[in-house]
């Protein structure tokens, strides 16, 4: 039996909804870091920015190089 169109739109959603929702959830945690990092003192704030991590466009560029790299060390 086909899928009908409607299921297979359904579903193609559904996949795009999931990746953008880890780069909002990773976007948030960093807002959030962020936001920790304007109550400290001064002195304090700049080394506190230096530790939110990579964007998400870096994050899943060095995620999918690790991910190859286990891969051929696999095979």
């Amino acid at each position: 039996m086909k899928p009908s169109i409607t299921r297979l739109i359904y579903l193609l959603l559904l996949f795009a909804f999931a990746g953008c929702s880890n780069k909002a959830v990773y976007q948030n945690l960093q807002l959030n870091k962020k936001q920790q990092c304007q109550q400290l003192p001064v002195s304090q704030y700049d080394e506190c920015m230096r530790s939110i991590p990579l964007t998400y466009e870096e994050y899943e560029r060095e995620r999918q190089e690790v991910l190859k790299t286990s891969k051929k060390t696999k095979d």
